[in-house]
């Protein structure tokens, strides 16, 4: 595939789901344990557990489908990101703008294989976009980078540096 068609290409991206056990990780041991406590017999403070066993696991099945409703698109001029569960938000990142990347990766998600991709720009709206929870063998940067090349020599932009 040559550089014009994969620049037509739209990519879509979504979140691992290790990245829900990465991010959820304290919340989902103690929600175990506060059902292993609720479960004890006789005992006063089980009625207690199993109430606040509830109520986290409620928070975390909302945790969990707000991350696995989080969408990428990475076009040809733009990065649209929509997330949300009961009221979705789409956020745009025009191409043109972006002026730099990053990758970093926590100790969970190099045992898991993903990383985190940072994406900075001259947008106001949105200057950083995260995008949390990528597969780490996937080439996002350099798929983003050639785009960001195409838009900025069709747009006319130059970066000016100071040395």
């Amino acid at each position: 595939m040559n550089m014009r068609q994969e620049n037509q290409t739209v990519i879509t991206l979504r979140p691992s789901v290790w990245q829900f056990f990465i991010n959820e990780l304290p919340m989902l041991l103690l929600c175990i344990c506060a059902f292993a406590v609720g479960g004890l017999p006789n005992t006063e403070i089980g009625k207690t557990a199993l109430a606040i066993a509830g109520l986290l696991s409620l928070c975390l099945l909302y945790r969990f489908i707000y991350l696995r409703n989080i969408r990428y698109h990475i076009g040809s001029e733009q990065i649209i990101c929509e997330h949300g569960v009961f009221q979705r938000s789409v956020n745009y990142m025009e191409l043109y703008r972006v002026v730099d990347f990053a990758e970093h990766q926590t100790l969970m998600q190099q045992i898991c294989g993903l990383k985190s991709v940072t994406i900075f720009s001259m947008d106001r709206s949105t200057p950083r976009l995260e995008l949390t929870g990528m597969a780490n063998k996937r080439e996002i940067v350099s798929h983003i980078r050639q785009r960001v090349e195409i838009n900025k020599r069709r747009k006319g932009v130059y970066e000016i540096t100071n040395r």
